[in-house]
């Protein structure tokens, strides 16, 4: 039976958007199956070769669809000065007013999908439910997949209430109008938020960061601004188990921005003989004090929505084995066989292929066969090294947390902050350089604290001063040592120094018996460095080796007016806690 509230609510949405019909999901295999052969038959999905990827399909969106759209994503609080510098805001009710115009009948001719879903293990502390309505049935696949869809989802949003999330592709169909194989509306694309409200509105997208509202919209900004209020963090982190050849495990998360290697380290294959990583979620961290004193994390995910490219046996084989069978490829290309490829799979591309744009591929173009920002969705079950833990309601108790970025130079491969206040420092100075996960130039250098700039729902300085107060007062054993590592410097030649992938495991060693305060390290004026790492094995020169890690003070101390211009940005809302960390800094780094 469905909770009268939600049933008021798909009224409303019913009567606004005029669909042709309503289909309430159940999450059901039956109903999975039911959509797939939908989107088949729609000309959408095409099936892939049963011997090579059972039970999975390939699609390609349309070439301007293809990744989040920052420039179109919005935080409608009721004050402009609460959605801060990082957000785009819009006055909520002229918003509104522009939805309500937008969503009149906007899915006529297309069934309303209503899918009711929980974040994070039912029961858990920190679940929440939410229901997304959509008119795209790869929504509601890729939701079947992501979420924990069902009766259960129903109950939890019954007894506690639910964060509405509507979505619609902006194409309403007239009578006998043909359908696009990706419906979206480029001149009218809307990714909005209403904090106060905690609800979420998207429009003209079918892409998965704009469309899949349980993901960074209701997980990450409208959950943080939840987690301020009650106490709590919504992070863009992975949480990974560790255990060490003795037997020891911790937990740690990390928080890198999109396609710097998140995905690789949460499914990390280690090097060294003896240890073991285990996989909790590899995208986003809900995290919580619990009575023992200590910092409890869930996943609230249920699947991976992972960056294809650059992905293979040799980068990341456990991704490899979870995108094997039941999974859903968006944008990589099509082999003569049916099965899929994407540059970095293979050394040479396979002849024949199709790309990402449904076209026969020229090898000789200057275009890629598929996307940079091609995607695999593929559900938490088909990863072998998942934790036992994954799907605990008392989640898993956090030790370590890891901020990263792609920089060629200036940052070392590893350092640990001196304190709390420091490591949140490191943490809201983060810089990357940007990759295609967002739409836009790429390659350009821009700070992304926590790596939370596109997803925070509301002001980063609010934001920093949050977790500063999260710290504050609790004994510091329990508190998790905060680190931050770069797999990316570059040598003059251009070239990484760093091997990376499987050989992060070394880097994770240090951090282990930094955490276990069994290894020593250096102080430097950025942080605590490694005396030294376990580098058996490596083919690296000195050279390399003191180049990975230099701290170089007078590249540092050309950071400092960087930062400055970077922090002054938040204006009045700076803790002043982060301003006297910069000051100790420019004093450690000397004249």
């Amino acid at each position: 039976m469905i909770p009268s509230k939600l049933d008021r609510w798909i009224s409303e949405i019913q009567e606004l958007c005029k669909p042709l019909r309503v289909h309430i999901c159940d999450g059901s295999k039956e109903e999975y199956r039911m959509l797939c052969k939908e989107l088949v038959d729609a000309g959408v999905f095409f099936p892939l070769n049963p011997e090579k990827k059972p039970n999975s399909f390939w699609c390609h969106s349309h070439p301007d669809d293809v990744a989040r759209v920052e420039e179109s994503t919005f935080i409608c609080s009721e004050k402009e000065e609460d959605a801060g510098p990082t957000n785009n805001w819009k006055d909520p009710k002229e918003m509104k007013a522009l939805l309500q115009s937008l969503f009149s009948g906007c899915m006529q001719g297309r069934v309303m999908y209503v899918i009711p879903f929980s974040m994070g293990p039912i029961g858990s502390f920190l679940s929440h439910a939410g229901v997304e309505i959509t008119d795209s049935p790869y929504v509601a696949c890729s939701m079947h997949i992501m979420t924990r869809v069902g009766k259960k989802a129903f109950e939890s949003a019954s007894e506690s209430g639910f964060i509405p999330c509507v979505h619609s592709v902006g194409m309403p169909l007239g009578p006998g109008q043909k359908d696009t194989s990706w419906p979206c509306n480029l001149k009218n694309r809307y990714i909005v938020h209403f904090p106060e409200e905690k609800s979420v509105w998207s429009f003209g997208s079918g892409y998965g960061g704009n469309a899949l509202l349980a993901k960074k919209s209701f997980a990450l900004r409208i959950a943080s601004v939840m987690a301020r209020q009650d106490g709590w963090l919504a992070e863009h982190m992975l949480i990974m188990g560790l255990k060490n050849p003795k037997g020891k495990k911790i937990y740690v998360a990390a928080a890198f921005p999109s396609m710097c290697g998140k995905t690789n380290l949460a499914m990390l294959k280690p090097s060294l003989p003896g240890w073991e990583v285990t996989c909790v979620g590899d995208d986003i961290a809900w995290m919580k004090w619990k009575n023992d004193g200590r910092l409890y994390a869930v996943n609230p995910e249920n699947g991976f929505f992972g960056v294809a490219p650059g992905t293979s046996w040799k980068t990341n084989p456990v991704a490899m084995e979870i995108l094997s069978h039941d999974t859903i490829f968006t944008n990589v290309a099509l082999t003569k066989d049916k099965d899929v490829w994407w540059e970095g799979l293979s050394k040479s591309p396979p002849s024949g292929l199709t790309s990402w744009l449904d076209k026969p591929w020229d090898p000789s173009s200057k275009e890629k066969a598929s996307h940079p920002n091609a995607r695999f969705t593929s559900p938490i079950e088909n990863c072998h090294i998942c934790d036992e833990a994954h799907d605990d309601p008392n989640g898993v108790p956090i030790s370590a947390i890891l901020f990263g970025g792609r920089r060629a130079s200036v940052v070392p491969l590893v350092y640990e902050s001196f304190s709390w206040q420091h490591g949140i420092f490191v943490g809201a100075t983060v810089a990357s350089e940007t990759t295609a996960a967002a739409k836009g130039s790429v390659g350009t250098l821009r700070y992304d604290p926590f790596a939370m700039r596109p997803f925070c729902g509301y002001n980063m300085g609010k934001y920093f001063e949050h977790w500063l107060a999260m710290g504050k007062g609790r004994p510091k054993e329990n508190l998790p040592k905060i680190f931050h590592v770069n797999w990316f410097r570059k040598s003059k030649n251009g070239e990484f120094l760093w091997p990376g992938y499987r050989e992060n495991i070394r880097v994770l060693e240090w951090i282990f018996d930094r955490v276990e305060e069994k290894e020593p390290a250096e102080t430097s004026p950025i942080g605590y460095l490694p005396k030294s790492l376990n580098l058996q094995g490596l083919s690296m020169t000195e050279e390399e080796i003191g180049e990975l890690m230099k701290v170089d003070r007078s590249e540092w101390l050309e950071e400092i007016p960087l930062l400055q211009e970077h922090l002054a940005k938040f204006g009045g809302d700076l803790p002043k806690e982060i301003l006297q960390e910069l000051t100790a800094l420019t004093t450690r780094l000397g004249p």
